[in-house]
């Protein structure tokens, strides 16, 4: 057949308009929001890349499941509809649904954390670290050392450091270590996959000094298509034998349905711990509602069994990966450095290398995101100092983070082949006058999670 465009397996019954803006309106609208495209509104936004959480478009199927919920306040026929799928697929027995991801963290650090406690992840990403220190423990970073250099070329990139892991065991002992978490694929590291041998050696750990392990699920279907293709010993397992293989090593997971459960909401957190589950199901009612709902409609508990089912297509994920790596490609070709090999849901841009001028504490990756909706009205996310850095409030000094990031994170079967193309276009003119780009003074903060609310202005 040889070498042919890379075709969306759907076709589109419905559409929305984008709306056109001027390079005079981006640059007003951007001063309004300053310099911080969560303030943006979506209306002035051309193509949409802050984030692939909960930004997707359902299928028919799934809009066929929202008008068969059942909205019963108690055991409702939809929440067990989702817990057969979860069972199918992950394996775990309790299943808590939530409004998103982040309830589910909340849910569980606060049910299995206290103060001086260590949560050690291949990388923490923004709302799981949020949570992890809101209790008073502490949110270790673990990857592999070639998950800390963009440019190197690793199959495995978001591996976790075992030699690490075991070490920082031993430095603060198991009886402060809680759970090890994994991040499959990992988010803060590029999206990069976990390979199942190190998801057993994890485990492995785990088990020799007795602590659990949890995996945050938000986009295991992309991680189980790499581990097919790049992993020896599965090219002919299916995604969803690999989905079960994967989660057997788990004591329990986080899920935000809203990145592989192909919905715009909800969540769940799962465990096969009875006596743990009793304990969050108490917490999960005080916040997000009954058990069998959880925050959520019984439309959407449907919309998310479908969506889960759907996500493990070969068809699909072939196409996801594939259009990702396409635009990691051109990227590439034209010199733009990214984090290399290309990861799942997003290309991350590096920042730092692309900027070299800019220090961090003048936050390049927040320049470079300014620009691209300068340019073309593409909205975008700094992975780097703003995201994870912070302020010491006595001497204003900025702690910078390990990576200066950009992510273009691209929502699920939303925009075709030419809104690809357009976004690489874009990207090479801003490219192009690169050294002419300047830093950005941050004006106000309000941490935690500054990144969603902070304001800059450009010096």
């Amino acid at each position: 057949m040889g070498s042919r465009s890379i075709i969306e397996p759907f076709r589109i019954k419905s559409v929305e308009p984008i709306r056109m803006t001027t390079h005079d309106e981006r640059k007003r609208f951007l001063e309004q929001a300053g310099y911080n495209p969560f303030l943006l509104r979506a209306e002035h936004v051309l193509i949409d890349l802050l984030t692939d959480s909960g930004t997707g478009a359902m299928s028919a199927e799934q809009w066929a499941s929202i008008m068969r919920g059942d909205e019963s306040y108690a055991g409702a026929r939809s929440y067990y509809r989702l817990l057969d799928v979860v069972a199918d697929i992950f394996g775990f027995r309790y299943v808590l649904p939530t409004h998103q991801g982040r309830a589910a963290e909340r849910i569980l650090f606060s049910s299995t954390c206290k103060p001086g406690d260590v949560v050690p992840n291949n990388t923490h990403f923004d709302t799981t670290r949020a949570h992890i220190e809101h209790v008073g423990a502490r949110a270790v970073d673990l990857p592999i050392p070639e998950g800390r250099r963009p440019a190197d070329i690793h199959p495995f990139k978001g591996n976790m450091d075992l030699d690490a892991l075991d070490a920082l065991i031993g430095e603060v002992g198991a009886d402060r270590i809680p759970l090890v978490m994994l991040t499959v694929t990992n988010n803060s590291g590029g999206g990069q996959p976990v390979s199942m041998a190190n998801v057993r050696g994890v485990r492995a750990i785990c088990d020799r000094y007795r602590i659990a392990l949890y995996i945050d699920a938000c986009r295991f279907a992309e991680n189980c298509w790499f581990i097919r293709e790049r992993e020896e010993g599965y090219a002919q397992t299916s995604p969803r034998e690999i989905a079960r293989e994967l989660f057997s090593y788990a004591d329990g997971c986080t899920m935000s349905a809203k990145k592989d459960g192909l919905v715009n909401i909800g969540g769940f957190l799962a465990c096969n711990d009875e006596a743990l589950a009793k304990q969050e199901s108490r917490l999960l009612i005080l916040t997000e509602g009954f058990p069998t709902y959880g925050g959520l409609a019984g439309r959407d508990l449907e919309a998310m069994a479908t969506g889960l089912e759907e996500v493990l297509h070969e068809d699909y994920l072939h196409y996801r990966i594939a259009s990702t790596a396409y635009l990691g490609r051109h990227l590439t070709e034209i010199g733009v450095p990214i984090v290399q090999p290309p990861g799942g849901h997003a290309i991350y841009i590096d920042a730092a290398a692309m900027l070299p001028h800019i220090p961090a504490r003048m936050f390049p990756g927040q320049a470079l995101v300014a620009e691209l909706y300068l340019e073309g009205g593409i909205r975008a996310v700094e992975v780097g100092t703003v995201m994870f850095g912070s302020t010491d409030p006595q001497t204003g000094e900025e702690t910078t983070a390990a990576m200066e990031l950009v992510r273009l994170a691209i929502p699920r079967r939303v925009y075709t082949q030419s809104h690809i193309d357009y976004v690489h276009e874009v990207m090479g003119d801003v490219f192009a006058r690169r050294e002419r780009i300047a830093g950005l003074r941050m004006t106000w903060q309000s941490p935690p999670l500054r990144h969603f609310t902070a304001r800059f202005e450009p010096l």
